[in-house]
């Protein structure tokens, strides 16, 4: 379980593929090494779940300030930001007596989002985010959801006919401690829908289906 605070940005400085027997891995999985700031994993150890860019992932090897996870070939098939070495956004498993500051998060990514624009707007950026239609009825006017392990504010919901299209305000800490300030128009990015949205459509569904067998 995590919250959606984004406690380091870390590098994935290798990934080895996993099970390969030739030159061509592209049906395996990987297994990624992970630079992190000195002394973030001082409290870690081997299987604690650590999220990288939103999703869950079990620490396999520890080495000084390296630790490493084992992905498979369906969760790159299904996130963003994992399969190429470059920055992420990182957060450890939220522990009994921790705060919450953001929202309760999974680590499970739901689908792949769109970035359809991202722009500066006076000393904040706003991000704009295409969701698909499975998704989008999850989706409210200042409720929560998750872009690459971050836990957000929605400020503005607009429907069409594929989804919907929500808008984010980034305040420049959220700039400045997150991997977010490097999206782009057409990025891809990992979507978790809020946990509770989840369960208020599936008792709504419940109640009805019972109203209609009794």
């Amino acid at each position: 379980m995590f919250t959606g605070i984004i406690t380091a940005v870390a590098q994935i400085v290798e990934i080895e593929s996993l099970g390969a027997t030739s030159s061509d891995s592209s049906h395996h999985g990987k297994r990624l090494s992970i630079l992190t700031p000195k002394g973030y994993l001082d409290d870690v150890q081997l299987g604690d779940s650590i999220a990288l860019n939103g999703a869950c992932m079990t620490v396999v090897h520890l080495s000084g300030d390296q630790f490493k996870v084992d992905i498979s070939r369906e969760s790159l098939s299904k996130t963003s930001g994992l399969a190429e070495k470059g920055p992420i956004n990182l957060e450890k498993a939220l522990r009994a007596n921790d705060r919450l500051g953001g929202h309760i998060v999974s680590g499970h990514v739901d689908d792949l989002a769109e970035v359809t624009s991202f722009s500066q707007i006076g000393e904040s950026w706003e991000l704009r985010i295409q969701i698909p239609k499975a998704f989008a009825r999850f989706l409210a006017y200042k409720g929560s959801v998750v872009i690459n392990g971050a836990s957000l504010t929605v400020n503005k919901v607009s429907d069409n006919q594929h989804g919907c299209e929500i808008s984010i305000n980034l305040i420049p800490h959220t700039i400045e401690n997150t991997t977010l300030g490097r999206l782009e128009k057409g990025s891809k990015v990992n979507l978790e829908i809020d946990t509770v949205a989840r369960y208020v459509e599936r008792m709504l569904a419940f109640e009805k289906i019972n109203h209609e067998l009794s």
